[in-house]
């Protein structure tokens, strides 16, 4: 077959070249009868693959399943090795090529019919794994779009073309050039390696917030080096993939480092004071604070810029990093400290008031989150109001009187049942109204 392509453009010439070389190698095999012998080998392979599979599928699934609520360590590794069991059919097919390679070529003198079936069949290993044992949304968007183009390429043994091809073309990035090969492989790398810097930083992270005997600031510290860590090796590693020295990488550094000086002194700020806070353990995540403009809410989260805390009404306030060392903050928490609290009361003027403070300072003892270190409950008389005598009993417990907590509504509900059972009256306000008649000329 001739075609005058000699009008159309280089990439529609190529193409051309490759679909008659396609031909050629097809035509070939069509003819051989080695081909055909090789053909005969390849669907019996498959065919004692897929017999193979049938007995031993099975019997691989119940041998690698563990027992239901079993954690120890075979059973994660029989749980990991159960998810590629799907990889059997195309893998035993590739394997019983691979013995009826040596013997075809041999014979023949000739494989490669066989050989393009061993890389068809790990094509279809490829598709099983992408299609049925990956199950993370970026992985599998990798394989779709990298790992299954690249098998089709190899299968079809133009791998090695398109990779020649991708390394004659250039990218030129100011002074540093790259070839288009380069590029796709630092994509692919720097895709691998920052998901499994993210991963591996989720792991990392759990471990260290498992130690419980490490202080909570402890922990904070540890997980953020551990990710300022992780993540540095794996960009260290892309510039070694992609080809960069990090030589290079000086003249961008320190225009960085002239952005960050004039502007971007906020965001400087608020890292350097993230690192302070997690060094000083001032806050950290569980502590209830207040803000110098009142507002209240418990840490959740801890950020390089920012400090989150959620109010008891489910909003989220974003703070900067540098209010909490510029700024008031009242840290109630502390992470476990002891707060004071105070319940204020009355009794009416016919009390014997000497008999009250043992009476509430009894009943508020009662209650179990009241504690008696630092200081037991106190009563104390505060003053003589209009309506009767006021008291107050302090008190000091673990924990904010706010949200899950309702300290002072318990001491008051003890407060008024020992006063009624001891007969003492709470007094409501009076008011006393005298009506005075004018005096004036008696009426005729």
């Amino acid at each position: 077959m001739n075609f005058d392509l000699a009008d159309q453009p280089e990439f529609v010439q190529q193409a051309a070249d490759y679909a008659l070389h396609g031909w050629e190698i097809a035509r070939e095999w069509l003819m051989s009868p080695a081909a055909w012998s090789q053909f005969g080998l390849l669907v019996a392979a498959f065919v004692i693959a897929w017999l193979s599979t049938r007995k031993l599928r099975p019997w691989l699934e119940r041998v690698l399943t563990p027992e239901a609520g079993r954690t120890s360590a075979l059973a994660t590794i029989r749980r990991f090795l159960l998810i590629f069991v799907p990889l059997l059919l195309p893998l035993l097919a590739f394997a019983f090529t691979g013995v009826g390679e040596g013997l075809t070529r041999a014979i023949f003198g000739s494989g490669a019919v066989i050989a393009f079936g061993k890389r068809f069949f790990l094509l279809l290993a490829a598709r099983v794994l992408v299609r049925e044992i990956i199950k993370d949304g970026f992985l599998k968007v990798l394989g779709r779009l990298i790992l299954l183009p690249v098998m089709a390429l190899y299968t079809l043994g133009l791998l090695d073309a398109a990779t020649d091809r991708l390394n004659e073309l250039t990218v030129s990035l100011g002074n540093i050039e790259f070839t288009a090969m380069a590029v796709i492989r630092g994509l692919i790398a720097g895709s691998i390696l920052f998901w499994l810097g993210r991963w591996s930083n989720d792991q990392t992270g759990a471990y260290i917030h498992k130690q419980e005997e490490m202080r909570p600031a402890t922990r904070q510290i540890a997980a953020k080096a551990a990710e300022f860590a992780i993540f540095g090796l794996a960009f260290m590693l892309l510039m070694n993939i992609v080809g960069i020295p990090l030589t290079s990488l000086a003249v961008m550094g320190g225009a960085i480092g002239v952005g960050l000086g004039f502007g971007l002194q906020k965001i400087a700020s608020n890292y350097i004071s993230g690192i302070i806070l997690l060094l000083e353990g001032q806050a950290t995540v569980g502590d209830y604070v207040e803000l110098d403009n009142g507002q209240t809410g418990t840490i959740v989260k801890t950020t390089a810029r920012a400090m989150i805390l959620e109010t008891y009404d489910g909003r989220w306030i974003v703070v900067p990093n540098e209010d909490f060392i510029t700024t008031r903050i009242i840290n109630y928490s502390d992470q476990g400290s002891a707060n004071r609290y105070e319940a204020d009361f009355s009794v009416s003027y016919k009390t014997d008031i000497n008999l009250v403070p043992a009476i509430v300072e009894a009943a508020v003892a009662q209650h179990p989150g009241v504690l008696d270190l630092p200081y037991p409950p106190d009563c104390e008389l505060r003053g003589f109001g209009d309506s009767g005598v006021d008291f107050a009993v302090e008190f000091w417990v673990n924990g904010i009187d706010d949200g899950p907590n309702k300290y002072t509504s318990d001491v008051l509900f003890l407060i008024w049942n020992a006063l009624k059972d001891n007969g003492i009256e709470i007094p409501y306000p009076h008011r006393v109204v005298e009506l005075h008649q004018a005096s004036g000329p008696a009426a005729p």
